[in-house]
């Protein structure tokens, strides 16, 4: 067995077993170094009982942009711990430019290894908990919705288990709002009281995971707090997600593909203002409560391409140039039309959206032309409509494209 290497920075790279660990998550060409070092916008007066902190899936997107918000907003405050079992769709590129930072640690390690989680907890007395770490690509859980369960539900169960043996003073868990389910396009934005309904297995798995949340803070009085955010976009974001991997396509001059019709919307929100959100309720929220994550930047997919077409200077003003950029393809087993969350609990806090979708677009846009090709290696095989993933590799799919769009099947009606 090979020992994961012990790398880069003040604090490094630990971890607590050896184990065997793909060379290339290690790999350090100093892309990293080129970029613009990104994060959130708020600061607030520092937790006197929050000092150690560990953000699960920490070198991922998400959770990555709150890892260096913490670690760089609040130097003398915060030590952050970023946990991570480098999978495929992480980098430790997203976290590099800490590594010099005194208040930054990265463990690899993952979160369904008990003894792992429990280590680092201990190790770092971790008293204050973000578990952002998840298989979270929907079109993946279709066909590997084992996978899901065991990461998404299991590994929840063995951070909740970790965090009471240790006592931490807040479980954060961030959640998704596809637990909702689909809402219809005349319906009102859905509070955190409504009912959970969600439709696939990843978001089944999510909903699964936040009952045990809920169960151990009835339970053992866990101190926890629920987040439950819309779509976020973004620089750093690994592009199996439908923005940057258009851009990506986009780029490299191949045509955009689009699952069904392209008529399904999604909120979007950047990731910057998303680090500002869980900035906020980490400080101003409470505990026992769920807060909604959620902008009002609702794009369809198709109006996406459109969008990214514009921001990119591609001309596809006549139908013929459009036709050239954008595809399709079969539609998921399932594809719920749109989701709308009400976000007011939290604005309530001070948290509000800062960055509009077109300015964040353009950001997005400028970060991926620019780094998208290097930061995780070889991306081509994930530029597929449907990839797979096999033992942390992306596999390319050999999916139909065609250039008429491929009409949902009618559903049947609930009643």
């Amino acid at each position: 067995m090979m020992t994961a290497p012990q790398l880069n920075g003040t604090n490094g790279v630990q971890a607590a077993n050896t184990k065997v660990t793909k060379p290339r998550f290690f790999e350090d060409y100093g892309i990293w170094k080129e970029a613009p070092i990104l994060t959130g916008s708020t600061k607030f007066d520092a937790l006197p009982e929050v000092k150690n902190i560990m953000i699960t899936g920490g070198a991922g997107f998400i959770a990555c942009w709150l890892v260096r918000h913490l670690t760089l907003t609040y130097p003398e405050a915060y030590n952050i711990v970023s946990f991570d079992k480098l999978d495929y769709c992480s980098s430790l590129n997203n976290t590099r430019m800490l590594n010099d930072k005194r208040n930054f640690t990265f463990y690899h390690g993952d979160i369904t290894n008990p003894s792992e989680v429990l280590d680092c907890m201990e190790r770092y007395n971790i008293d204050t908990i973000f578990h952002f770490a998840a298989q979270s690509h929907v079109d993946l859980s279709f066909g590997n919705s084992y996978g899901f369960t065991h990461t998404n539900v299991y590994g929840t169960h063995v951070m909740l288990e970790s965090a009471k043996k240790i006592g931490v003073k807040r479980f954060i868990h961030v959640s998704t709002d596809e637990v909702y389910g689909e809402v219809k396009d005349d319906d009102d934005d859905l509070l955190e009281t409504s009912i959970l309904s969600p439709t696939n297995p990843y978001a089944a798995s999510k909903a699964a995971a936040e009952m045990l949340v809920h169960s151990y803070m009835k339970s053992f009085k866990l101190p926890v707090i629920i987040v439950r955010s819309n779509n976020v976009y973004g620089p750093h974001q690994f592009p199996e997600k439908i923005i940057p991997k258009f851009i990506c396509l986009l780029n490299r001059q191949r045509p955009t593909v689009l699952h069904g019709d392209g008529s399904p919307t999604r909120r979007y929100l950047y990731a910057g203002d998303a680090a500002d959100a869980f900035d906020t309720i980490l400080h101003k929220g409470s505990l026992g409560q769920v807060y909604n994550v959620g902008s009002h930047d609702e794009i369809s997919n198709i109006q996406l391409c459109k969008m990214l077409l514009e921001e990119m200077d591609i001309p596809h003003e006549s139908q013929e140039d459009f036709n050239k950029w954008v595809k399709y393809t079969h539609d998921r087993p399932f594809n719920d039309h749109r989701y709308a969350i009400d976000a007011t609990k939290l604005r309530r806090l001070g948290w509000n959206q800062k960055t509009s979708f077109v300015d964040g677009l353009k950001t997005t846009v400028g970060w991926y032309k620019r780094f998208g090709e290097e930061w995780w290696g070889d991306i081509s095989k994930v530029l597929s409509p449907f990839p797979i993933v096999v033992e942390a590799e992306v596999v390319s799919d050999r999916e139909e494209i065609c250039d008429e769009p491929q009409r949902p099947k009618k559903r049947k009606s609930a009643s």
